[in-house]
């Protein structure tokens, strides 16, 4: 696959050392987390490279697409929804080769609802509400002496769309659709580590029969490269992005210089309340779904598990059994995280957590010895302030510890400072309906996990994200009201 900047409709080739507006810094090897093969080249995009795609989107907001209507964009989005389904194996092979993720993961999850994106975004686009007025005006003393105030919607203009290398195609299409159904351009920068579906998306929106520009996309790294040069680019109308608390700071100070809009979706360390009365088989499927699935790398994953003390040493050896007993998880995705997560196991063993489960790197006799994996890690005995309990691990790993009280429970799932999500497991239906409005996150699932319907609102606060996305909140964040008044 060639892995090439796609910028006015058209794929640029590059080179080893240099891209076709001169300043690339030439590519870097993408590397695979199942065995550390390379499977390819990425091209690094300059500055000049980012400024051709930013110039590229501008042009087609001001040419045909800047006045389609919004069912030829609604077309347009099924049309990418097809495309996508047509070619369905192909995404399903890259987006495993370069994540690592099991293919059936990527099959039967990141695939299937990066299509639904597409199609959910056609169908809101019909039918959706905006408000009219009729005002009277006090002492008015011509026409009726009323005013008529209603709103109409114009996009936002060029935006930059970031996304991570968990859920590459997933949470890059995310923002993509909806951006492109409210009637923005956009230029896409995936993580450098995760190029292939994003590349792919780019060849099936280009037989999509958009305007050209209308979609860029350029490869590069984020601090110092592509992403940072997009981010802070003067002609960027607005950005949104997926990844680490921190990564989305710096994006908000350079977005500040130009007070462009942000809409964050960040990190989290999500907590799980486990009640004596949950149905406990349920809770412990469900909390090692939570903890383990994609080996921990997904921001909805379950790190902080707190446990009613009536079933806490039940539920400890019960987790710690299976999270044993788990097979065919993947790797993390580089060497560096590999090398981040095992220091954290470090860090547990030095501030004397007793470890459940795991706890170091699997053998497994064949190739994958050469790739990125981490043994699936339950951990107890640390107290709530440790640096394990508080910093987001991003891996397959979760620590267990009791609670004594339903007031308790909620203080040490609120001690946090991300508030993304996060799961209560009861049967009790009133105390879910009491506890799980008291949690300080965005989402909270009761006796269920990372269920999503694409209309609801999705995000977190604190530090886990600013803004929601989802159905009409993503479509409000993407495009301008206008408030129309006319002297009736």
């Amino acid at each position: 696959m060639n892995r090439a900047h796609y910028i006015g409709g058209t794929f640029l080739p590059h080179g080893d050392d240099t891209g076709p507006h001169g300043d690339d810094t030439g590519t870097r090897p993408l590397i695979n987390p199942v065995d550390g093969t390379i499977r390819g080249k990425v091209p690094e995009a300059g500055r000049e490279t980012v400024d051709a795609a930013v110039a590229a989107a501008r042009t087609a907001l001001g040419g045909p697409w800047g006045s389609t209507s919004a069912e030829d964009r609604a077309a347009a989005l099924r049309r990418i929804a097809d495309g996508i389904q047509a070619r369905f194996d192909e995404f399903v092979e890259a987006e495993s080769g370069d994540t690592g993720k099991p293919r059936e993961l990527a099959a039967t999850i990141d695939i299937p609802r990066v299509i639904g994106n597409f199609r959910a975004y056609a169908d809101l686009l019909y039918g959706r509400p905006e408000h009219a007025y009729a005002t009277a005006i006090p002492g008015w003393s011509t026409g009726t002496g009323q005013a008529l105030n209603y709103t109409v919607r114009r996009p936002l203009g060029v935006v930059a769309v970031v996304s991570p290398w968990n859920l590459p195609l997933l949470l890059l299409t995310w923002k993509v659709a909806p951006a492109l159904a409210a009637g923005n351009t956009v230029v896409a920068k995936p993580s450098e580590e995760t190029p292939s579906t994003a590349t792919l998306l780019a060849e099936v929106i280009g037989q999509a029969d958009l305007p050209p520009g209308v979609f860029n996309l350029v490869h590069g790294s984020g601090v110092g490269g592509a992403g940072e040069h997009l981010t802070t680019h003067h002609d960027v109308d607005a950005v949104a992005f997926t990844g680490a608390s921190a990564t989305g700071a710096a994006i908000m100070r350079g977005a500040a210089d130009h007070i462009t809009p942000v809409s964050f979706e960040l990190g989290g360390k999500n907590a799980a309340l486990v009640f004596a009365d949950a149905d406990i088989e349920a809770a412990l499927e469900g909390t090692l779904r939570s903890a383990f699935t994609h080996s921990g790398q997904v921001c909805l994953c379950t790190e902080r598990v707190y446990v009613e003390r009536p079933v806490f040493e039940e539920f400890v050896a019960a987790l710690g059994e299976r999270a044993r007993s788990l097979t065919g998880y993947g790797p993390m995705i580089s060497a560096a995280h590999r090398d981040k997560v095992l220091s954290y196991y470090r860090l547990a063993a030095d501030e004397g957590a007793k470890v459940i489960a795991g706890g170091g790197v699997p053998h497994f006799e064949d190739a994958r010895d050469q790739g990125f994996y981490v043994e699936p890690t339950v951990l107890a005995g640390l107290p709530q302030s440790s640096r394990i309990v508080q910093e987001e691990i991003f891996g397959p790993v979760c620590h267990v510890a009791p609670f004594g009280t339903e007031d308790e429970a909620v203080r040490l799932a609120n001690d946090s400072r991300y508030g993304l999500a996060a799961t209560v497991w009861t049967t009790d239906l009133s105390r879910a309906h009491r506890v799980a409005p008291r949690i300080e996150a965005g989402v909270v699932w009761v006796n269920c996990w990372n269920l999503r319907d694409l209309r609801t609102p999705f995000g977190g606060i604190k530090n886990s994200g600013i803004g929601r996305e989802g159905g009409a909140y993503s479509l409000d964040f993407f495009s301008e009201p206008v408030n129309v008044c006319i002297q009736i």
